[in-house]
Formats: C-alpha cells, sequence, structure tokens
C-alpha cells in the first residue's frame, strides 16, 4: 500500500467521515483556512490514481468515496511506524510511551484488557 502526504491524509480523513461526498462536502469538512476547490479536486484524483479512493459521476460532478478502510489505512501506517522508530516492537513502543508518561497505569491497564479480550 502506497504512502499519503499529509495533504492527501486530510482528504482521505474526511471521506472517512463523510462516506461518499462531493468535492464542497469535502472542503467543508476540511479545517481553515480551507483550500481552494481546485486544490482539493487536484488531490482526490491523485487519491483516485493511488487506488484509495474512486467516484461516481453524476453528468459533471463526481462523488467520491474511499477504496481503502481507515483501519486497514491505519493498520499499515501503524506497522511500518514501528518498525521504523522501534525495531518493529509493538511491546517498545508501549514501553517508550510509559517512560515519556505519555501513558498512565489505567490507559494500560484498559490495553491490557483489550488484549485479553481479543485473545478469547
Amino acid at each position: 500500500m502506497k504512502t499519503l502526504t499529509k495533504a492527501e491524509e486530510q482528504i482521505m480523513q474526511a471521506l472517512w467521515k463523510l462516506g461518499p461526498s462531493f468535492v464542497k462536502d469535502i472542503i467543508d469538512e476540511l479545517p481553515e483556512p480551507k483550500p481552494h476547490y481546485n486544490t482539493v479536486s487536484t488531490l482526490i484524483k491523485i487519491l483516485v490514481e493511488k487506488g484509495f479512493a474512486d467516484y461516481k459521476a453524476y453528468g459533471k460532478s463526481h462523488q467520491y468515496f474511499s477504496l481503502v478502510s481507515k483501519d486497514e489505512y491505519s493498520s499499515k501506517t501503524m506497522k511500518t511506524f514501528v518498525k521504523g522508530y522501534f525495531e518493529g516492537s509493538f511491546a517498545n513502543m508501549v514501553s517508550f510511551f510509559v517512560k515519556e508518561k505519555d501513558l498512565s497505569v489505567s490507559e494500560l491497564e484498559h490495553l491490557l484488557e483489550q488484549i485479553k479480550d481479543t485473545k478469547k
């Protein structure tokens, strides 16, 4: 799976949240300052070329939708992140956040419960 630029990922976040959408709907979902219509249109065409999105034509208008789920992209992105920064070990990543005090004991306990529930 290809990676996304920050701008492309922002468009995909809007598509994942909104579902099938027209460019104007996507622009409305983006933070200020809003990008120009042509910029968003170009970015979404790139996403179509990369295989992340597709569209249904309604005359001259196009309604865009995602082909890659948020979970699928998140999983791939996190695996790449962990591989690059934590030697491929999710345990090393969690340990890092515990040491940096970005993860509380209660959050860690909650994660352990989720792991136990998943293993059942």
